[in-house]
């Protein structure tokens, strides 16, 4: 029994290791409106317990592949059309470059990223892909991990909705793989909606491609976004889902919720950010449906606040890079690593480097994978901290 009696019966239950529905869970939202401390007291002790007073983070270098993709997503700026200055198709070369220079900076991820089954578009893909001497870009992607491996770096691969197969083959270089679920909502996809020209946004292709991380037992980040014009109901059902794919799997290392912030070039430009007490909310939700989770929020797309939703319950920073540019919110720039340090200090956390598969995770990986990781491990099995530092 906990010994903290809140007024909120579900919350007590949640102390106490109880399940609670989905109707708890939307009475609980419903209470914080008008006030949120029971539940950002519930997230709190969740967090400390099962998270300690350690806040982690991956320092990584993010490698824009391609940015060409057959999807059309109302919030993205991430994607290029042919001819546009920031296209991406990047040659062998300056991945190599690019991995060096990751290596110099001592960064431990390579983020690869890629728009989705771009070669299935554009005939500009296709030319890349054939220029570099491969016939798919997941092909690409297997070279360029089996390169990052060599030169020390550890891959994490988000390139959408992969295939069983080529999901199998990039385990064997691949440490993790992300890939965010976003919404569950098919009333998202309907016309007018964020996701209505994103058929790979699909709730039903989005799942497919996280059950089979599952069957192939490969750590899996996926997550949510906040604020595209989701109800509550909608957001609680995303991550119930989340939850049960974890229940039944184990897969899922960690959940990030990503608040959505106005893009310039994109049709949902005039759209608000996400309210900062909502997303503050959802957080501690997410918490206490998921008390075990390693879950995070981006330091760049919360730049004057980030470090105040560690008391919501958020224990990871995700990938920071002192390097590259987040490509997905260029407008965003990545704070400094040292601050963040600091920031988290000030709020009574300690700030540690983990590689991109979390410490516990580490079975689901071959033990080559796993000798590779020791040579920058700590007893932790987080990265040592005069290496990352």
């Amino acid at each position: 029994m906990s010994e903290l009696v809140l007024n909120s019966e579900s919350l007590n239950n949640v102390l106490d290791n109880r399940e609670i529905s989905r109707e708890n869970i939307l009475e609980i939202y419903q209470n914080s409106q008008k006030d949120p401390n029971e539940l950002f007291t519930t997230s709190q002790i969740l967090r400390k317990k099962y998270k300690g007073n350690i806040v982690t983070f991956s320092k990584k270098a993010f490698f824009n592949i391609v940015n060409l993709c057959r999807d059309s997503c109302s919030y993205c700026t991430y994607k290029a059309e042919p001819g546009e200055e920031k296209l991406s198709l990047m040659s062998k070369q300056q991945i190599i470059e690019l991995l060096d220079m990751a290596k110099k900076y001592r960064c431990v991820e390579a983020l690869f990223v890629t728009g989705e089954q771009p070669e299935q578009r554009y005939h500009e893909a296709r030319e890349w892909l054939k220029e570099n001497g491969f016939s798919s870009t997941s092909e690409y992607l297997i070279y360029a991990s089996e390169i990052a491996l060599e030169k020390g770096l550890f891959p994490h691969t988000n390139a959408g909705n992969l295939n069983f197969d080529e999901m199998k083959e990039l385990k064997k270089t691949n440490v993790s793989m992300g890939l965010m679920l976003e919404n569950i909502s098919e009333r998202l996809t309907e016309n007018g909606m964020p996701h209505h020209l994103a058929s790979s946004k699909r709730p039903k292709a989005r799942l497919e491609i996280l059950e089979n991380s599952g069957r192939l037992h490969i750590p899996m980040t996926t997550g949510i976004l906040v604020g595209i014009g989701e109800t509550i109901e909608e957001i609680i059902d995303s991550l119930l889902v989340i939850k049960q794919l974890h229940q039944k799997y184990g897969n899922i290392q960690e959940v990030i919720l990503q608040n959505f912030q106005p893009k310039e070039d994109t049709r949902m430009k005039n759209e608000p950010s996400a309210d900062e007490k909502y997303f503050k909310t959802i957080v501690a939700l997410s918490r206490i449906i998921m008390p075990e989770m390693n879950i995070q929020i981006p330091p760049n797309l919360s730049p004057d606040s980030y470090q105040s939703f560690l008391s919501v319950g958020i224990n990871d920073w995700g990938g920071i890079s002192p390097l590259t540019p987040d490509f997905v919110n260029p407008e965003f720039a990545w704070p400094q690593i040292s601050s963040v340090d600091e920031n988290s200090k000030n709020a009574g956390f300690d700030l540690k480097g983990r590689f991109p598969i979390y410490p516990e995770f580490s079975s689901f990986i071959s033990k080559d994978l796993q000798e590779k990781m020791k040579e920058i491990q700590d007893e932790d099995g987080l990265v040592k901290e005069e290496y990352w530092r």
